[in-house]
């Protein structure tokens, strides 16, 4: 079967519509007076927090943005660095508050390789790290490749071996695929964007898992399409982009584009919900976010195809 591309100016546009709609509702990133009260609710704001960062850092790592996108993404980035974060300061607070959390490590790793620092929150990582509670610390095996991909972009000595993290994850065991097990198919996508850096460095998939998953994902992809499942539909079209060849789909590029709200935003699951706008945003962020990482990594990989 011949699977035709998507065009860049499709792929494009789905990423350019997701970024407007982000923008349009950055305020509802903040940190409220009730999420800093307790540090467990603060690690669950600075997640969306920490992905707005990282989508933003993809967009200008890729080089397929336009004037008008850049400009978009760079404030944005400022947003997220000295407002919502208090210029690290809120990582650097939670971090003494919960001094085990990985968490400010992984939201941190964004910035500094965008050259943003805080010494003091430095400081107080590496007390952490040295103790060994750190790194025995007991979590999923993708989620500790997270960790450890943290500490490769902060120049820290890995708290465990890349290579063993990899092959303790779901993928690195490729195992007979499953159906549709939501949390598996959400390891999967996990674990390439760790391995490769969120997709800076698709060379770092060992040539046996880019097999694997060249076999399997195609059909992967049309399970979660056909279900209306957007939110991984598009980190599987993630991953795609990160293979050797990817395929960039047209057909199910035109599906997801297809779903994607008027206003931008993306529905994780067949429509957009209604209701109170929070509620919403809290809703859809996270498929919105993803729309414009899929299309800055599908868009950079098809412009590459016609160089």
């Amino acid at each position: 079967m011949t699977v035709t591309a998507a065009p860049p100016a499709l792929l494009h546009a789905v990423g350019d519509r997701a970024l407007a709609w982000l923008d349009d509702h950055r305020d509802h990133f903040r940190l409220t007076p009730e999420d800093r009260a307790t540090g467990s609710a603060v690690i669950e704001r600075l997640k969306p927090i920490g992905e707005l960062a990282l989508n933003m850092h993809v967009l200008f790592r890729e080089g397929v943005a336009g004037s008008r996108q850049h400009a978009r993404a760079g404030a944005l980035l400022d947003f997220t660095w000295r407002e919502l974060l208090d210029g690290g300061n809120v990582l650097a607070a939670l971090q003494y508050e919960e001094p085990l959390s990985p968490v400010p490590l992984e939201v941190y790793a964004t910035f500094h390789e965008l050259g943003r620092r805080h010494p003091g929150l430095e400081e107080a990582l590496e007390v952490a790290r040295r103790t060994t509670t750190w790194s025995a610390l007991e979590m999923a095996p993708n989620r500790r490749l997270g960790v450890l991909n943290a500490e490769r972009k902060l120049g820290l000595t890995p708290s465990s071996d890349f290579g063993e993290g990899v092959a303790r994850t779901w993928l690195g065991r490729m195992p007979e695929p499953w159906t549709v097990q939501l949390h598996i198919a959400y390891d999967v996508t996990h674990t390439v964007f760790h391995l490769t850096n969120w997709g800076e460095a698709p060379d770092r998939i060992p040539p046996d898992i880019a097999s694997y998953l060249a076999l399997y994902l195609p059909a992967w992809m049309e399970d979660w399409a056909d279900l209306e499942h957007w939110d991984l539909l598009g980190e599987l079209l993630v991953v795609d982009a990160c293979l050797p060849r990817p395929t960039l789909d047209a057909d199910l590029w035109e599906r997801y584009a297809a779903a994607q709200s008027g206003s931008g935003a993306m529905p994780i699951h067949r429509v957009m919900p209604e209701g109170d706008a929070a509620e919403v945003f809290d809703l859809v962020h996270h498929p919105t976010l993803v729309a414009a990482f899929a299309s800055a990594m599908a868009t950079s990989r098809a412009l590459s195809a016609v160089r």
